[in-house]
């Protein structure tokens, strides 16, 4: 009940007080600092590539991993047909798969800020 109090108590304060106003920065300002932004992006732009491109692999990873789980029903299928070897394989990576995907998940912001970790 108590937090359902505070839960309107922030609902009301939310929409009672006015949202803060976007205000114009002074164009001599922006001519000043727009240099210097321009130095700092392009310092930064061989850790943001390179975030990237681990980014994209983590997340080619995780699409493996949940294709992967596709492998469950298969080797219950292949188990069902007589081929008892081959499907307790697939059911196998068909069951390791969703921890993968959780693993890479978790992974992922460690990805982003530019860590390439093999696995």
């Amino acid at each position: 009940m108590r937090t359902l109090r505070l839960l309107f108590l922030a609902l009301i304060i939310a929409v009672a007080l006015p949202a803060p106003q976007a205000k114009a920065i002074d164009p001599v300002t922006i001519a000043i600092l727009g240099p210097i932004a321009m130095k700092a992006a392009a310092a930064a732009k061989p850790y943001l590539v390179r975030a990237g491109i681990n980014s994209a692999k983590c997340m080619w990873k995780m699409f493996k991993a949940i294709f992967e789980m596709g492998y469950f029903p298969y080797g219950l299928g292949k188990m069902a047909c007589g081929n008892l070897h081959n499907g307790l394989i697939y059911t196998f990576r068909g069951c390791i798969a969703p921890c993968k995907l959780i693993l890479q998940t978790l992974l992922l912001p460690v990805y982003m800020i530019g860590i390439d970790i093999q696995n």
